[in-house]
């Protein structure tokens, strides 16, 4: 066989990985961190950002509620990213969850869902709903 077909066939065969785990992660269906196939997570916990809760929890000083959907999450490592992110937006308590693929948001005032979705991303997830 020539080596430039060899070449050709070893470059397709890497576009297409490339291309299926591009789609897969934005579409929601992979995550950044694990082999979904497997399981096997790679996320190194010793990078994710230590979560202080609000010191408020006071869940009567939070009025506006709303609950979103989160994509790419699939660790615990991913919720604590996820949890920071979202309680950095000022006046926010965030409460994340791995199983829903949720993020139950409190504000004390109204919600600004464009905040939330930057914050989010900006972790390297993605705000569905």
């Amino acid at each position: 066989m020539d080596i430039n077909i060899v070449i050709g066939i070893i470059v397709v065969l890497i576009l297409v990985i490339a291309v299926r785990r591009f789609v897969g992660v934005a579409s929601g269906k992979k995550g950044c961190c694990s082999d979904e196939g497997t399981g096997v997570s790679t996320c190194n916990t010793a990078k994710a950002p230590e979560v202080a809760a609000p010191k408020d929890q006071d869940e009567s000083h939070y009025p506006y509620v709303a609950t979103y959907e989160i994509g790419g999450m699939t660790c615990e490592n991913c919720v604590r990213h996820v949890t920071a992110a979202l309680d950095s937006v000022p006046g926010t308590w965030a409460t994340v969850t791995l199983a829903g693929g949720q993020a139950r948001v409190r504000s004390k005032s109204p919600l600004d869902v464009d905040a939330y979705r930057k914050a989010v991303e900006s972790a390297g997830y993605r705000l569905l709903a």
